[in-house]
């Protein structure tokens, strides 16, 4: 959510972070119906003081009158009257508050600077690493997985829908392995505090990280419960700290969680259906830093190397990409992309998006320090990473590391977590 007194100081900034984004024309006059409401707002608040002031001047007036014996009905009259008023003002300042509330948090975050103007065509690649394999003769990772009896599609879709997936046997045991190295490497190398998440959350956690309003229709939500299965741990990650103040001394505050991730893929229709590329449920590992203001720009760079760290050890070539701006998610305001390259199906499958909030999703969860120096309480810059998502990295993994024979090799830094050197 922005700053309602930088909205009103400089709404152009954010009209042009808009534009940077090639937000819609409904999008940007949202800014401008924001304004609206604030000023009607304000207007209420300075009249019901006025108000106020007047029934209170009459309330001195009346204890005056009897005082002195007079007949002070009228001023009692007036002073209902007026209470009648400010009640009517109330109202309507409770529904004004809840107007603007509403339109705020349809407001995209403004990206930084350095992020490119534009749409998906202006992403940048920043760096790559390692050296791609070539796809000649790679076998798709939907046929070697079948073939090894590493994952079941066909009963997933029976017992729960298309786009559900049974691991069995070693594909089982492969999802083990690379929970487990991935929550030993962020907490025992990168000093993450390791957490377990409800898997559920109430939509108060939801607002608080901008999966809603905006991505309400992408959410699997509980029938009569304030209950929606998590697209992320992101989201009861970033939530821990919700309405609390902690102390600047504590910053930064990074997490770590695994969880299963539930996503409807509304509007996916028809992509990428074969395989793990695009699934309902999926396991991840998450990244969750609480930074100072200034230094989350640092921070950010920080949790991106901490999620390539997987890439490295799993022996995966991979990319980084800068999102342009109108590729840039909804509460962002810079994005990392990393992807995989995976040669069965010869494409970069992202496996990670890394990303620098500032302090739009602290100011909605209302997660604030308090600085050491004293002085008022500050938002903390929230910053997420996967470190990383399973499908696409196993997918990956089938494909980079498959040999002639049909088996696949396990990159030494798995292995003692899988306890094979050979997928066979």
């Amino acid at each position: 959510m922005h700053d309602l007194h930088q909205l009103r100081d400089d709404p152009q900034a954010i009209r042009d972070g808009l534009n940077r984004r090639n937000a819609s024309e409904s999008t940007v006059t949202l800014v401008d119906h924001a304004l609206t409401l604030d000023s009607e707002r304000r207007s209420i608040i300075q009249r019901v003081e006025e108000i106020k002031a007047r029934r209170n001047t009459l309330t001195q007036s009346v204890a005056q009158l009897k005082r002195s014996g007079e007949n002070a009905d009228v001023m009692i009259a007036e002073g209902r009257a007026l209470g009648d008023e400010i009640d009517a003002l109330q109202m309507h300042l409770s529904s004004t508050e809840e107007e603007l509330t509403a339109v705020l948090l349809q407001i995209p975050n403004v990206t930084l600077p350095d992020v490119p103007a534009g749409g998906e065509e202006n992403n940048a690649v920043v760096r790559t690493w390692g050296t791609p394999r070539a796809v000649d003769g790679v076998v798709p990772h939907w046929d070697i997985g079948a073939k090894l009896g590493l994952f079941d599609l066909e009963r997933g879709a029976k017992i729960s829908g298309s786009g559900f997936i049974v691991y069995r046997s070693a594909g089982a045991r492969l999802v083990r392995a690379l929970m487990n190295l991935m929550l030993d490497t962020h907490t025992r190398d990168h000093g993450y505090e390791e957490t377990w998440v409800p898997a559920a959350v109430n939509s108060a956690s939801m607002t608080g990280t901008a999966q809603f309003p905006k991505f309400e229709d992408e959410q699997y939500g509980l029938v009569d419960e304030d209950l929606f299965l998590i697209p992320t741990a992101e989201v009861p990650l970033t939530n821990l700290y919700r309405d609390e103040i902690i102390p600047e001394a504590d910053l930064p505050r990074t997490f770590t969680a695994y969880s299963p991730c539930f996503r409807r893929e509304a509007g996916a229709h028809g992509k990428d259906t074969r395989g793990l590329l695009r699934v309902h449920q999926f396991d991840k590992v998450e990244l969750v830093r609480y930074a100072h203001p200034d230094s989350s720009i640092g921070e950010h760079e920080l949790i991106t190397k901490h999620a390539e760290r997987i890439l490295q050890l799993l022996e995966l070539p991979y990319r980084v990409l800068l999102l342009a701006a109108g590729d840039t998610g909804f509460a962002s305001a810079k994005t990392y992309d990393l992807e995989a390259f995976a040669p069965g199906v010869g494409k970069w499958l992202e496996v990670s998006s890394s990303s620098n909030f500032r302090d739009f999703q602290g100011r909605r969860a209302n997660i604030r320090f308090r600085p050491t120096a004293g002085g008022k309480p500050r938002f903390v810059h929230t910053l997420n990473a996967s470190g990383l998502a399973f499908p696409r990295i196993i997918a990956a993994l089938l494909e980079q590391h498959q040999n002639a024979d049909g088996t696949v090799r396990v990159p030494p830094a798995l292995e003692p977590y899988f306890g094979a050197s050979v997928i066979k």
